[in-house]
């Protein structure tokens, strides 16, 4: 594959424009995906962006999050890192599309080669396929930023999380970069209650970006942090990123637009909870332990 290319700009026409309002066009689906993910593009006054659709009838029911509302959770995650100032989150928008209403987000990294001359009967199963499936759904992750060694303690630049199972009845230290993107990450996860960050959700690009997706496992109302970013844990927070939460807090305030466009996203309920973890970091300043009501580390790592 080629490397990424940024998408060059259009004059009248943003990417968001393009997403939301562009026309959508299904190129194909991406394999191992537990939900319905499709690489499709939009295309709006000539500008033609490349995306991921993934459609409300092809989520799969989760027992702890009400049925169908994956996609807006997407969507609420990238209008909250865009309040923090952070481009942690590819533009996403919630949209009507060939197969029903559903989460649009740009498309990062280079084309994928499944998604050439898919057959249009594969492209309308993918929103009642039952097949039990895990995996990463948009990327492969970068083993420059996690990592599982051979010892007891992390290298400098890299931060601990734990011991993992690699097999065989043997263990390795699970590591990650001690990277000021990742941190950013990690808040970010902290902020929007992030079940499910696994290295697969992580894209670093050559030109330095990196960028998280797969962001439906997130607002829930109880604590269901997991994630292997627990390097921190406890660790103060940085002075920019509690500069971020600052201005976060500021528009969650009733009267102001972010507040009421997660209302049409989430309950109100689970915005009033964002907005209680949001004073909860302030307060303490430092970076949340694991809660230990719920597995800390999701699985598989990947």
């Amino acid at each position: 594959m080629s490397a990424p290319e940024r998408i060059p700009p259009h004059p009248g026409v943003t990417v968001d424009e393009a997403l939301e309002h562009g026309e959508l066009t299904i190129h194909g689906r991406i394999p191992d995906a537990s939900n319905a993910v499709l690489y499709a593009t939009a295309e709006l006054a000539g500008r033609r962006v490349p995306c991921v659709y993934k459609p409300v009838a092809g989520e799969r029911p989760l027992w702890d999050f009400p049925d169908g509302t994956l996609a807006q959770r997407e969507v609420a995650a990238y209008e909250v890192c865009r309040a923090l100032g952070w481009d942690a989150v590819p533009p996403t928008v919630l949209r009507e599309g060939p197969l029903g209403t559903g989460m649009c987000q740009l498309w990062v990294g280079p084309a994928p080669d499944e998604a050439d001359d898919v057959d249009p009967e594969a492209v309308s199963e993918a929103v009642s396929d039952e097949d039990e499936q895990e995996g990463d759904e948009d990327g492969e992750g970068s083993p420059s930023l996690l990592a599982l060694v051979e010892a007891d303690r992390p290298e400098p630049g890299w931060k601990a999380v734990g011991r993992a199972e690699v097999g065989e009845g043997r263990t390795a230290l699970l590591v990650h970069a001690d990277d000021d993107r990742l941190r950013r990450i990690a808040a970010l996860d902290a902020v929007i209650n992030n079940g499910d960050r696994k290295g697969g959700h992580l894209l670093p690009l050559p030109d330095g970006r990196l960028y998280g997706i797969d962001h439906g496992v997130t607002f829930h109302t109880e604590d269901k942090l997991r994630t292997l970013l627990w390097g921190w844990a406890g660790e103060p927070l940085p002075t920019a990123v509690l500069t971020a939460l600052r201005g976060l807090q500021a528009e969650l305030a009733d009267d102001r637009p972010l507040f009421a466009r997660l209302l049409t996203l989430l309950t109100e309920a689970e915005c009033r909870a964002l907005r209680d973890r949001t004073a909860a970091l302030l307060s303490s300043g430092r970076h949340p332990l694991p809660g230990g009501e719920w597995p800390a580390i999701p699985w598989p790592l990947v």
